[in-house]
């Protein structure tokens, strides 16, 4: 059976991969599995922004992508921008094997407010859910309940859930059989 498999992107808290490995398994109905290897981040890094080009760290992650992998997420603490945007959350590739999330802007000290892991771990679980759903061919659901509801600031994060509404719900169990 093939697995999602989240690869480190840079330094990452192992307790943090081994709890999205066992949610994202549930959600998504596939093994899961924490990869050995890491990814060194600064060949994307960006010194007139300060920031790491996430699909420059989408192509890269490609050579990560094995005979068994269903996806492979990278999971980051860097702050990640595309050149259209002042930051994202993460990037996938629309019905493609790899997706990249951060939890840079997901940590409510970026805001100036006290540390919160519970803030932390929501937010990125609900944005791991929404980019591996792209990679399944989901766009941005209307539902603003849904995973799949667009993120523009984390407030939009904490307002949805790190489910899927009943439509796109039966398209991602579809394509994982």
């Amino acid at each position: 059976m093939k697995r999602l498999h989240l690869l480190p992107i840079g330094n990452v808290d192992g307790g943090l991969l081994t709890d999205l490995e066992v949610a994202l398994a549930e959600s998504f109905r596939v093994p899961c599995e924490v990869l050995r290897r890491t990814l060194d981040p600064e060949f994307a890094f960006h010194g007139e922004r300060q920031q790491y080009h996430s699909s420059e760290l989408l192509g890269r992650m490609q050579s990560h992508v094995a005979s068994d992998s269903w996806r492979v997420l990278g999971v980051t603490g860097v702050d990640l921008y595309i050149p259209i945007l002042t930051f994202v959350f993460g990037e996938a590739q629309m019905g493609g094997p790899c997706s990249v999330v951060s939890f840079h802007r997901l940590r409510q000290e970026f805001y100036g407010l006290p540390a919160d892991q519970d803030v932390l771990w929501q937010r990125l679980l609900k944005e791991a859910v929404h980019e591996i759903g792209h990679t399944i061919r989901l766009t941005h659901c209307e539902d603003y309940g849904c995973a799949m509801a667009p993120s523009h600031a984390v407030e939009w994060i904490d307002l949805k859930n790190a489910k899927f509404c009943a439509a796109c719900q039966s398209k991602i169990y579809a394509s994982v059989s």
